[in-house]
């Protein structure tokens, strides 16, 4: 046996670096190991900068200066595992820097950190992917990243994960992303509800917090909450409140039942025994959270008939006025919203006629905002329809604070006291105390507010407060009607509802329909009933109202004019005018050239200068320009109108009428003219002459009227003689049918006479209108000048004299010139019968036999009112 020989230690290859350990003190160093190719230094260094990152969020800092998030995120797709599981760490730890979360933001990290969570991975690298993902979720942009790179799904796989941590992070994480309404759907498709109830049992508060949570986001959904009631949800919330060492969890889970409880049957709720939880936490707990949510739980619960009337059995609502004296402003919005839910209940209503409705006036003084909406919101509905329950707010001093609270910067609290005030003001007593506290000038702010609510409310207080001469006269002094106007305009359907049914309640009496007019409210509610789609009974009943004080503009517009309608000093008749085509001013038609377009029939029995304001005749005294119906005037006795009209028109024994001109001899030579032919001539040819050249001259001065002069209607001393004649003959007639007759006999023979139906083609009227246009170098015609008139002449003098001595008629348009009027007389055989008998409609003959009467509807009658 040979002895043995010792081998020789080969020599490392001469390409090969000798191993080499480096200790480093400078971070700066070992970042820039991040970009060895060997695994093993880039293990190690990782390793490094991770115990480094931990020190502090200076440290984090330094790394991202250094530039090492670049490098780290490259790492996480690194062939070899530990290097890649290094990096997650360090990128997991990193990521609480904002700057660190913005820049991995910008570099689209997302698909290479959700890649860490497959289930191949180690438990560690889940645990720190999940938490880079929970702190990236917390952010919308990155929201969208982990759903677009589809994150949701390995998340919830993970909320089954052996590791608390992970868990933690990623219900963190789902949660963050639930708060998205599309989040929220794919959970559903993913069937994660079964997953985050596990979580319920765990051993760790902060898991469970974080899955009542997410659970709270998402039964805000009906689909997610059937899910839950279907995996036995409800046993593990009823669970967590039954255990007394859970009680940092009732206050989340209080509110998780809250969302179950919008959809859940009454009787579901008696066998779970939810009621008696409810009421036990909102009467015994002093958490004002859970107190809280309790009431948030039975307000969601009360939205069920069923339920509210289980409630009424349990007196829930003792429980609800005791919160309203909570402490708490939390607690007191949700006993107010709970309030406000009972009160379809109406028992619930009448309870709280005396206790609550004082509660919550006293919280309309909160200096919180929202206590008030919430507030207010309970008395809205508390109010609504109940009489009592509004005299109960009024009585407990509530107008004050809702007046005040129409200032609020919260539109819901503003809309809700407009909607208490409304409810109130049903009753005039109430009203009355409403408008001694100016909410006139209260609701000017809310009418001009941008939401439409606010807007609907405020019209609608307007309607509902704006029912005597008082408050409207208010509404005209405030400014109050311009808003309202425009919001005739509001694309919004109910806005313009109510604004509607506000200008048909304003336009009950003439000063503030002619402000409503001003403001362009006839314009505005035209247009609104011209489309199908907007209009509504309130704006077509509002406009017709204003008609009723614009009767030159009604008559165009509808072609009739009935015996409410009566025809004042100033009225013109412009012909047919179609829908959204504006009548023209009287004033502008009377400045006009001549021409043969159209011819404007104008009814003034007053001069052309404004006469000095006499004691005796101060209810004629109306702005010329316009028509103002006068209903108080109409109806006057006999002796009344024959007793002004001397005084008006000199003596009754005076064989030609001497017009009230009021005219000085300043105004024009025709002036002097007549009063001297008045006195020297008494021939009728010169006094036509005289009266023509007088016209002419008014005419004239009218036209040459500068803006410091003011302007007034032609004069028409014919039709003052009329007036005055009909006055003395006609009226003093007791026989209505008499008067009829005698007046359409007295229009025919002031305008050319009977004219027999074969000969009306040959009257020469439009050669006669066109003489008297050409004279007065105008379109406008005064009614009382024209001598050779047909169909709608008549009518129309009759219907003006008519209205003059209270004879009631209505003026139907026809076409082709046709026009006619319409009398209600009892017939010969209905006289002196008792009974429910109603009068005849007749219309009056006026050109073939003058003073007869046709019944409406009869062949007779269908001949006189059509070709």
């Amino acid at each position: 046996m040979g002895k043995k020989i010792k081998k020789k230690a080969e020599p490392p290859p001469k390409d090969v670096f000798d191993p080499l350990t480096i200790e480093s003190k400078n971070v700066a160093t070992v970042v820039l190991m991040l970009n060895s190719p060997e695994e093993e230094i880039l293990a190690k260094a990782c390793e490094a900068i991770y115990k480094f990152a931990l020190k502090g969020e200076e440290n984090k800092s330094t790394l991202l200066e250094l530039g090492a998030v670049e490098t780290l995120t490259k790492l996480l797709t690194h062939e070899d595992k530990i290097v890649r599981r290094n990096a997650t760490m360090i990128i997991g730890i990193l990521v609480s820097n904002n700057d660190v979360k913005k820049l991995l933001r910008e570099l689209d990290v997302m698909n290479s950190v959700i890649a860490q969570l497959a289930p191949e991975e180690e438990v560690v690298i889940h645990e720190f992917a999940s938490l880079c993902l929970a702190n990236m979720s917390a952010e919308y942009t990155s929201k969208v990243q982990i759903l677009e790179h589809g994150g949701l799904k390995p998340l919830i796989r993970l909320l089954s994960s052996p590791d608390p941590d992970v868990k933690k992070n990623s219900i963190e994480c789902v949660h963050n992303l639930v708060q998205d309404f599309q989040c929220r759907a794919m959970l559903q498709e993913l069937n994660a509800i079964p997953s985050i109830l596990e979580l319920l049992k765990s051993e760790y508060p902060v898991i469970q917090l974080l899955a009542l949570k997410t659970l709270d986001v998402i039964t805000n959904d009906k689909g997610s909450r059937a899910m839950l009631r279907d995996n036995q949800g409800m046993d593990h919330l009823i669970k967590i409140l039954e255990t007394k060492e859970f009680n940092d969890l009732h206050t989340e889970a209080l509110s998780v039942l809250g969302n179950c409880l919008e959809d859940m049957d009454t009787m579901m709720i008696q066998q779970t025994g939810v009621l008696k939880k409810l009421l036990a936490f909102a009467e015994n707990s002093t958490v004002p959270d859970i107190q809280k949510n309790a009431a948030k739980a039975i307000t969601k619960a009360a939205y069920d008939p069923q339920n509210r009337k289980l409630f009424r059995e349990q007196e829930v609502e003792k429980c609800l006025v005791a919160l309203l004296g909570s402490e708490s402003d939390g607690t007191k919005i949700a006993a107010s919203q709970a309030v406000s839910a009972m009160c379809e209940n109406s028992g619930s209503k009448d309870f709280f006629n005396h206790q609550g409705i004082p509660q919550l006036v006293q919280l309309l003084k909160s200096d919180n905002e929202e206590v008030k909406e919430a507030a207010a919101l309970a008395l809205a509905n508390l109010t609504t329809c109940n009489l009592a329950n509004a005299n109960a707010a009024a009585e407990a001093d509530g107008i004050p604070p809702l007046i005040n609270l129409l200032s609020s910067k919260r539109d819901g609290a503003i809309a809700n006291a407009a909607t208490v005030l409304t409810n109130m003001a049903t009753q005039v007593a109430l009203r009355d105390t409403i408008q001694s506290h100016d909410i006139t000038h209260a609701l000017i702010g809310p009418l001009r507010s941008a939401n439409t609510v606010v807007q609907s409310k405020a019209a609608l207080a307007i309607a509902a407060t704006a029912c005597d001469v008082e408050a409207r006269t208010e509404l005209r002094n405030s400014g109050a009607l311009e808003p309202l106007v425009e919001l005739l305009r509001s694309k919004n359907d109910e806005v313009r509802r109510h604004a509607s049914w506000a200008a048909m309640v304003c336009a009950s009496d003439e000063l503030t329909a002619a402000e409503l007019c001003r403001f362009g409210a006839l314009d505005n509610l035209e247009e609104i009933n011209l489309s199908v789609s907007r209009k509504n009974k309130f704006s077509e009943v509002a406009y017709n109202k204003l008609l009723n004080y614009h009767l030159p503009l009604k008559y165009s517009r509808t072609g009739y004019l009935s015996s409410g309608d009566i025809i004042s000093d100033g009225f013109y008749d412009y012909g047919r005018i179609n829908p959204g085509t504006k009548l023209p001013p009287l004033k502008d038609l009377c400045l006009e050239e001549a021409n043969d377009l159209h011819t404007v029939l104008l009814v003034n029995s007053k001069s052309d200068v404004s006469p000095p304001a006499s004691t005796e005749d101060k209810s004629s005294d109306i702005a010329y320009g316009q028509t103002v119906s006068s209903t108080s005037s109409l109806r006057r006795t006999s002796e009344e109108k024959t007793r002004k009209n001397s005084a008006r028109f000199g003596s009754p024994t005076e064989e030609r009428l001497e017009p009230p001109s009021g005219r000085t001899t300043a105004l024009s030579k025709s002036a002097t003219k007549e009063k001297g032919s008045r006195k020297g001539r008494g021939k009728k040819e010169e006094e036509k002459l005289e009266e023509e050249e007088e016209v002419t001259a008014a005419q004239k001065w009218a036209a040459e009227a500068g803006p410091c002069k003011e302007w007034y209607p032609p004069s028409d001393p014919d039709f003052c003689t009329y007036v005055y004649e009909v006055t003395k003959s006609i009226l003093p007639i007791t026989n209505t049918k008499e008067q009829v007759e005698a007046l359409a006999k007295y229009v025919a023979e002031k305008m050319g006479g009977r004219i027999p139906k074969e000969k009306l083609q040959n009257f020469g009227w439009q050669l006669h209108i066109s003489e008297i246009k050409f004279q007065l170098k105008s379109n406008v015609v005064p009614i009382g000048q024209i001598k050779e008139g047909i169909f709608y002449h008549r009518a129309l003098l009759f219907k003006a004299l008519a209205d003059k001595i209270g004879i009631g008629c209505s003026l139907v348009r026809g076409d082709y010139g046709r026009a006619w009027n319409e009398v209600r007389l009892m017939s010969e055989s209905q006289k002196g019968v008792s009974g429910g008998h109603r009068p005849e409609v007749y219309i009056v003959d006026l050109m073939f036999h003058p003073g007869g009467l046709m019944k409406l509807k009869s062949k007779e009658a269908d001949l006189y009112r059509f070709l």
